[in-house]
């Protein structure tokens, strides 16, 4: 898969595309449908696909102006361009920033500027919540009056009458579900990062962790968690904490912690994958760090003996 960055790297196809555009965050079934279906449609028109992403996305930037508190987000870039890639329906992807030059375009701009003189679309696929362009001017009606690219809309996908959306998927992380996200991905619920140098503290009381950096987004876990964790190691099971750390810390950011077991060796630079498969208890404020020791030996028992039902937690995405 190609990737893009910024509006000045806008590829041009001279032959014309087949696009899709949206934040795609959590790359969930709903989103899985949508990539199948403009990868067919594009094979039935000798197309290659392409994927418009927004970074930041749109209700991320309206948070930082009216300086509200930044909404959950699933899936950073990063995740977000694998998870397309390993989908195997998307050639193309055009990471556009989204500013205040860019919230400023009129719904009438942007279909001219950038579909039809700079991507050239022929064929564009939208979800049907799709709304573009200044203050949310443009829809689908407005898509399907040019005659330059045809336009389809994509109907929700529900799974047991239920909505397959980003925001179902931040509510049952939020609420610790983590099997009705398991549900609506396709997937388990998985964050990567690289293994940075943190305090350390967590040798200190019999429990070393890998403390992986995450991009800077607002997560919707919070507390404890049995983890699968993913490396050039293989496959090792392990308690996670992704939170504040508030008993030894006044951290504004999330933090991602991850102690694996039956494991020695140097992480410092690796790159892991953190499954998410139950979650244990909510993130708490100690008012001893023995508390706090008794407890993370409590958690890591009850992460040792976690059982997976390999059925209720079977792969279902096209993006895996």
């Amino acid at each position: 898969m190609n990737i893009y960055l910024g509006q000045s790297a806008c590829p041009h196809f001279a032959n014309g595309v087949a696009l899709t555009i949206g934040n795609f965050d959590g790359v969930h079934l709903g989103h899985c449908a949508i990539l199948k279906q403009l990868r067919q449609a594009a094979d039935e028109r000798n197309l290659h696909t392409a994927i418009m992403l927004f970074e930041p996305q749109p209700v991320e930037y309206f948070s930082r102006l009216k300086k509200i508190q930044k909404p959950f987000r699933l899936t950073p870039l990063r995740d977000k361009l694998q998870l397309l890639a390993n989908s195997g329906s998307i050639d193309n992807a055009w990471v556009v920033r989204f500013n205040q030059s860019f919230a400023q375009q009129t719904a009438d701009d942007f279909i001219y500027k950038m579909l039809i003189k700079g991507l050239n679309v022929k064929y564009l696929l939208i979800g049907d919540d799709f709304r573009f362009g200044r203050q949310r001017q443009g829809n689908v009606a407005l898509l399907q009056q040019q005659t330059h690219f045809e336009t389809a809309q994509m109907s929700s996908v529900l799974l047991q009458g239920r909505r397959a959306s980003s925001t179902a998927v931040r509510l049952a992380l939020s609420t610790g579900d983590l099997l009705q996200a398991h549900h609506l991905l396709g997937r388990p619920y998985t964050l990567s990062g690289r293994v940075m140098h943190g305090k350390k503290l967590g040798r200190t009381i019999g429990c070393p962790t890998a403390n992986i950096y995450l991009s800077p987004h607002h997560y919707p876990l919070n507390g404890v968690y049995v983890v699968d964790v993913l490396g050039d190691f293989g496959r090792k099971r392990g308690v996670a904490n992704l939170g504040y750390n508030p008993t030894v810390s006044n951290n504004t950011q999330q933090h991602l912690e991850v102690h694996l077991f039956d494991f020695s060796g140097d992480l410092y630079g690796k790159r892991l994958q953190v499954v998410f498969l139950s979650k244990i208890r909510d993130e708490q404020k100690f008012n001893h760090l023995d508390e706090l020791k008794q407890q993370i030996q409590h958690d890591m028992n009850t992460a040792r003996h976690f059982q997976i039902d390999e059925q209720m937690y079977a792969v279902s995405s096209c993006c895996e």
